[in-house]
């Protein structure tokens, strides 16, 4: 590494992932302390020396995910005022990135906002993973490197030598990412048609591609009610597939989701700890790959300015 100093802090959101990633870099986890007065304020207290540093801020934006974003601009602007050199925000799960255009009259557009703000606090840089929307890059005026977390998913799944596979995308929007695992795994592709009358709930309308006698992997970006997985892993085993294994980046599991999967004919969940999982929340279908080492890397190549792209590469 070059000869400025480089430096890590976590907030609360998912401090094992920081701890990871400190760990892989082979540094100790800057000493920061988040704490709550009586009335729910944030107070950031910043307990070493930041003075010409490169430092890296992890924190997802995940559930409750208005006090994580209050966490991560607070603590930019506590390593900016100590004169930090560079900030990097490192948010490997992005919310509000499903509020990233305008779908009625006077809808927000809550993703750029966000990333006004981030930028507005003193953030010079972000580092997320599985965007989903990757036009949410451009909302920054700052650099972003977009991680994808196919690869991650991919090399666990070529691990466990399916065979007759198909990668199945939930809808049109994902065909992209099933494409990309399908290539890195070889294996043909499908894609469920469907529609949403309302937010959370899908409508199965059609299915694209051949099932029968398939082990069949589906992948999206976010599983969060999980009623669009489970309701297509059903679906698909009506249609012929021999099994269903899903895989996402972001397990956002909220509401019914556990009990969803869990009655799911789904054989296995593959997700990975962008968010981190409660005890209460872990569950035997689950298995839960690590994104510490491509972040990592990604703050490797950025301390030592770099290229970032080369971790894309297959």
């Amino acid at each position: 590494m070059n000869g400025r100093k480089l430096k890590i802090f976590s907030g609360n959101s998912n401090p094992s992932l920081a701890s990871e990633i400190a760990e892989y870099l082979g540094v100790q986890l800057g000493a920061a302390k988040v704490r709550r007065f009586s009335d729910g304020e944030i107070a950031i207290a910043i307990d070493e020396s930041v003075r010409g540093a490169d430092v890296f801020v992890i924190q997802p934006t995940s559930s409750p995910v208005n006090d994580n974003i209050m966490e991560l601009l607070i603590m930019i602007d506590a390593l900016r005022r100590a004169s930090a050199r560079r900030i990097t925000a490192v948010i490997p799960y992005y919310g509000y990135a499903r509020q990233e255009r305008k779908t009625r009259a006077r809808d927000p557009i809550t993703a750029k906002l966000v990333a006004n703000v981030i930028t507005t606090a003193g953030a010079r840089r972000v580092v997320t993973m599985d965007l989903h929307a990757p036009a949410i890059q451009g909302f920054f005026d700052i650099p972003v490197d977009h991680l994808p977390g196919v690869p991650i998913l991919a090399e666990y799944l070529l691990e466990k030598h399916l065979e007759d596979v198909v990668v199945v995308s939930p809808d049109l929007g994902g065909v992209t990412r099933a494409r990309d695992l399908a290539e890195r795994i070889g294996a043909s592709i499908a894609i469920i048609d469907k529609r949403r009358p309302e937010p959370n709930v899908a409508e199965i309308m059609h299915i694209i591609g051949e099932l029968e006698g398939k082990t069949v992997i589906m992948i999206d970006d976010i599983i969060d009610t999980a009623g669009t997985i489970t309701q297509g892993a059903a679906a698909l085993m009506e249609r012929g597939a021999k099994e269903v294994y899903a895989c996402c980046t972001h397990p956002v599991l909220s509401g019914p989701a556990l009990d969803r999967l869990e009655k799911s004919v789904i054989k296995e969940v593959v997700i990975t700890n962008t968010i981190r999982l409660p005890q209460e929340k872990k569950h035997p279908k689950f298995k839960i790959l690590s994104v510490a080492p491509l972040l990592g890397e990604a703050i490797i190549r950025i301390h030592e300015d770099s290229s970032v792209s080369r971790l894309f590469s297959q």
